[in-house]
């Protein structure tokens, strides 16, 4: 089992970037496939990105493809999303997750969710 805890979100302008952290709890932390997902106001939670127990394999949605970069550091028990170039459509909450077995984009098959961090992109 893991708690997750998501922190970094704000407030930022077009173009800018944000690097939103998650930090996980207990000494499993690299145990699990870890995803970042966002959900917007009105819309149904969406995939980000996903990474794999080691690191060492990603996995991105195409509308951040490019542009955001995740990343984990296992010593920390952290995870790490970074966003540059961000786009207005990019507001959402964004969430972190964990799972068992193999990263993917499916958000069913995550077992342990944060509570999310605001992040805003104003025009």
């Amino acid at each position: 089992q893991v708690q997750l805890v998501e922190s970094g979100g704000g407030l930022v302008q077009a173009g800018g970037s944000l690097r939103p952290s998650c930090t996980g709890s207990g000494r499993t932390f690299g145990s699990f496939a870890m995803g970042w997902f966002r959900q917007a106001p009105g819309k149904e939670r969406e995939f980000v990105a996903a990474i794999s127990q080691t690191g060492g394999s990603t996995y991105y949605a195409d509308s951040v493809k490019g542009r955001f970069t995740i990343s984990r550091d296992n010593a920390k028990n952290t995870m790490y999303l970074q966003m540059n170039s961000l786009k207005p459509e990019d507001t959402a909450v964004y969430y972190c997750a964990a799972k068992w077995g193999r990263y993917g984009s499916d958000y069913g098959s995550y077992e342990y969710w944060g509570q999310g961090t605001q992040v805003t992109v104003s025009s």
